[in-house]
Parts: structure tokens; sequence; C-alpha cells
């Protein structure tokens, strides 16, 4: 299938759109990609969505204009990359993959040993997961099926719903030296441990870019910390380091995942809002990398290496951070060939193809789910 793959993640600075040709489990040539920000009016109503959202009615008139806009703004992203596509390979799209716009994540408890029992367990404590955007509108307005609804399955069945590109980080790595780690820095991290006979473990590792965009929009007015400059003019604070560190979300054993704002309260608690803006931003880029670091502490394996990609592997403050805190090497994911800010749109492709396959895109090791589980739904034109 030649698919385009659309990711808007957490850290809510627009839409990344990619051609893809696969059938969900091998990838063939990879296509062109394009990232369309949102307009800034978009980005603000987004982010007042994740404050509304626990409390947030599905009919409410803002969530449906925002809904509209942020899904006419897919459509943008799907009709330049199918120009682009024609002009490369003189070949269209046969279906979409949509995430959607994460506004509330709420997975089952964390438990440690997830299996058939635990799992059962889980269900008597649902989940819940909430990803806005009009698939049908988009099928319409694009003259496309669109596979869509990649998460709730998995939450009803008792697994955290996240993350999901695991398995085409896998396919991506077929021919790369193991055990290898592949972290993704968006608003949240997340990361995949591939070993080295291609099991694969993947959990959410903490705060990463979300609270480092909202301190420099705090502090400076602009929307993220550009090339790092703010943290590198500052020094972190090992006090309020050491009272995040123990949140007990980092020891918590996998499979777990994470809400962008989750910490939002430990970081207040913390003190983090009472540094200075360099020396917050600082903190912020270590408290990244140090929750990273944890995060290697559940892996059965030391990894060889880790492969970075995400918006985070541009900051220079974030990248200085994690090579000190990780003994192995860490290198951004172009050194393996791959396209560190296409990546999650390219999984997307991949993973719509899954859809329509049925074909499982959820596993014990990634969201604890009790077996490989299929789930997304596709809707027609």
């Amino acid at each position: 299938m030649r698919t385009i793959g659309l990711m808007s993640g957490t850290s809510l600075d627009g839409v990344d759109a990619a051609w893809v040709e696969t059938d969900g489990e091998a990838i063939g040539r990879i296509g062109p990609t394009v990232t369309l920000p949102y307009d800034p009016g978009l980005r603000r109503d987004l982010r007042r969505l994740l404050d509304l959202a626990p409390a947030l009615a599905p009919d409410d008139a803002f969530l449906a204009d925002c809904v509209r806009r942020l899904t006419d703004r897919h459509a943008n992203a799907v009709a330049r990359i199918r120009e682009l596509a024609w002009e490369s390979f003189r070949e269209g799209a046969d279906l979409i993959g949509f995430h959607g716009q994460t506004i509330l994540h709420r997975p089952p408890p964390i438990r440690p040993g997830r299996n058939a029992a635990t799992a059962a367990e889980a269900l008597r404590q649902p989940g819940s997961t909430w990803q806005v955007g009009d698939a049908a509108l988009l099928a319409r307005l694009t003259n496309l099926p669109v596979a869509h609804d990649f998460r709730s399955a998995d939450v009803a069945a008792g697994g955290q719903g996240a993350p999901l590109v695991p398995i085409v980080h896998a396919a991506l790595a077929a021919a790369l030296p193991k055990p290898l780690a592949v972290l993704n820095l968006g608003g949240v991290g997340n990361v995949t441990w591939i070993g080295e006979g291609d099991e694969l473990i993947a959990f959410d590792t903490g705060p990463a870019n979300g609270p480092l965009d909202d301190w420099a929009r705090k502090s400076t007015g602009r929307d993220y910390d550009k090339d790092g400059h703010l943290a590198l003019a500052g020094e972190p604070d090992a006090a309020v380091l050491g009272r995040l560190m123990a949140h007990p979300y980092l020891e918590a054993p996998p499979p777990k995942s994470l809400d962008r704002l989750d910490f939002s309260r430990a970081l207040h608690e913390a003190g983090a809002d009472r540094l200075t803006p360099q020396d917050g931003a600082a903190t912020l880029a270590t408290f990244c990398a140090l929750c990273v670091a944890a995060a290697g502490r559940h892996f059965p394996a030391p990894p060889l290496q880790w492969l970075v990609g995400g918006g985070g592997r541009r900051n220079p403050a974030i990248m200085r951070a994690l090579s000190g805190a990780l003994e192995a090497p860490v290198r951004p994911v172009e050194v393996a060939g791959w396209n560190g800010d296409a990546l999650e749109a390219q999984a997307f492709g991949v993973l719509a193809a899954r859809v329509r396959r049925g074909l499982a895109i959820t596993f014990p090791g990634t969201t604890g789910v009790a077996e490989p589980m299929a789930g997304g739904r596709v809707v027609e034109p």
C-alpha cells in the first residue's frame, strides 16, 4: 500500500506528514515528508483543550471548532504530500493513517508483571484516552480511506494505549546491531528497547519537550527553547532535580505511559517555577535526560547505542545532558539513515496498513496488553 501517515504530537506544534510504501510489515520506498505548523491561535486553543479535557463534553462547541480547524490542517498536509509524491514517483496514495491530537491520556493503573491476570484486573479499573480529529471529515476532504482510533481498543483491553510505534522501530532497525534503544523526544519522551532476538520493550520515559516548551513560552514568549539557548545559559538546580527524581513513575516498571500534563503538579511542588528563566530551562532539560537514564534501568540488557528522534534531538542542552547521563553513545536517528522529524508520521503510515490488514499494533512488551492485539478503525470517504 501507498500510505500517508499523519502525526500531531504532544508538543502541539503542527502536523507531520509522510508518504510510505508498506504492507504493514516491510517498509519499501520512503517518500516525501512535510511539516505544517499550527497557527498560533490553533496551538493556543489546543493547549487550552488539555486543561479542559477532563471535564469536557464531547459535543462542546469550542471542542468542535478546534476539531474542524485541526482536521482542515491535516487535510492540507495530505494535499501537499500528494503533490510531492506525484512529483517524485508519479504515484498517489491508497490510505491515510490519522493519529489525531491527544488531549487526554489516562491509562489503567501501572502494575508490575502485567499478564493475562493483571490485564483482567486492569479492566476493572479502565483507563481512557482521547485523540481529537474528525476522520470522516478527513476522508471526505481527501477522498481517501482513513485509518484512525489507534489507541482505544488497547486501553479498553487493559493496555496502556502507548507507545504505538515500537513495531515500526523494529522494522526500521532490522539490520542494526542490538540491543538498541530508540528514543523519541516529543512533549513526552518514549523509548523502544529492541533485543538481539527482536524482543520489544517500550514505554514513556517521562516529560521531555512539553514542560520546557511551556517554560520558554512563559519566560520568553517564544514557543520553545530554540537551539537550547535558554537552557545552555543556566545551571540545573540539584535540589529541584532531587525532588523530581523521587516521583514514583520513574521507578515503576513498564509497561507505563503518561499524559503531557502528568508532571505539572510535581514540577510546581518541586519548586521549578521559582527558578530563573535560564536555570529553570537547564533544570527541565536535565530532568528530561535523567528520566531517560532512569528508564534504562528497566531494560534487560544495556543498549549498544541510543538513537534519538523528535524535536528534542535538536536541543543541544538536552543532547548534552543525555550524553552525560547515559553510558552508551547518544546519536540522532539520522546516523541510521532515518528522518527524525518525520519518523512518527512514517510510523502511522505503516500502522495504517497494519490496521487495514488486521495485524497487531500493540503487544505485551509495549503497552502491557495480555496478547498481541489489532486495533484502529478505517473510515471510507
